[in-house]
């Protein structure tokens, strides 16, 4: 298989709408890898229907813990769990990721003991290597090198940007943050440089729909990057291909792609991407697999 991007959630925030997308997480297979990065709702159901074997479950990475970022962590490994997974997985995260996970396994002690007990399953605790990061130096192992930086979500104050390097070729994910310049040094060359992007037109309809809307508003804005902003990063860096995603709203009615591509189209004129669940975008070249969503 060609190294490749597979966006499998596409929208920020973790309500769920009817037809609508599921909340963030991506699958990256590079260097022989397979790397999940974040788990949102959706993330098991988006691995298998991308041909990803939960049974092979490898790497995962959680940017930081914001429910549409990783509720779906406990859940993803424990079916993978159930459906025969016996090798050991690796989860980095930030501070609090060990937490969760113990709770987690708590929550389900009961499904967790019969299962070993009845079906002679290995113990899922002892499978799972939870590992904990800051800014900077994340893992280096069999040629994949991780580095992490510490990105502008308040009240989260432990947001990591995460950039992937295997052969030459790298891969950046911004995780959720408000329009932070350093990430454009982060982010320098890379083949690809998947980036949240907020609407300005979608904010006062989704607030109204969401409800609590003055503290919504203010959140958003103070948190998150409009799709303007996320093409200077990527004008700034010289990346190849900028892909928008944790799209904000990104099941408004009243908005389309073209709306995302003027409003991108302002400050990057290069290789764009936005994207819908399900789509892939092959790292060679930079080039999506369907020519939906490209532009």
């Amino acid at each position: 298989m060609p190294d490749r991007l597979v966006l499998l959630g596409s929208k920020g925030g973790p309500a769920l709408r009817p037809g609508g997308p599921w909340p963030s997480s991506s699958l990256l297979e590079i260097g022989g890898r397979a790397i999940v990065v974040d788990c949102g709702l959706g993330v098991t159901r988006g691995l298998v229907d991308a041909g990803v074997s939960l049974k092979a479950l490898d790497l995962i990475f959680i940017t930081h813990l914001h429910s549409d970022h990783v509720l779906e962590l406990g859940p993803l490994i424990h079916t993978a769990w159930a459906a025969g997974l016996a090798t050991p997985v690796t989860v980095f995260g930030p501070p609090g990721l060990g937490h969760y996970w113990r709770r987690f396994c708590q929550a389900m002690e009961f499904d967790i003991e019969i299962r070993i007990a009845d079906e002679g399953r290995p113990d899922i605790r002892e499978l799972v290597c939870i590992d904990e990061f800051g800014q900077g130096h994340v893992v280096e192992q069999r040629g994949l090198k991780v580095t992490a930086l510490r990105v502008d979500h308040p009240p989260v104050t432990d947001c990591f940007a995460l950039r992937f390097e295997h052969g030459g070729s790298s891969v950046v994910f911004s995780a959720d943050t408000a329009f932070f310049p350093p990430l454009a040094d982060f982010a320098d060359g890379a083949a690809i440089l998947v980036h949240e992007a907020m609407l300005e037109e979608g904010i006062e309809r989704l607030v109204a729909r969401t409800g609590n809307g003055a503290r919504l508003r203010e959140h958003l804005l103070a948190s998150h990057s409009f799709a303007e902003e996320a093409g200077r990063i990527a004008r700034d860096a010289g990346v190849k291909r900028l892909v928008l995603n944790h799209l904000i709203p990104a099941d408004d009615t009243e908005i389309g792609e073209v709306d995302w591509i003027a409003a991108v189209r302002k400050t990057w004129a290069g290789d764009l991407t936005i994207a819908r669940d399900g789509l892939v975008v092959e790292l060679s070249g930079a080039k999506a697999a369907s020519g939906e969503g490209t532009a």
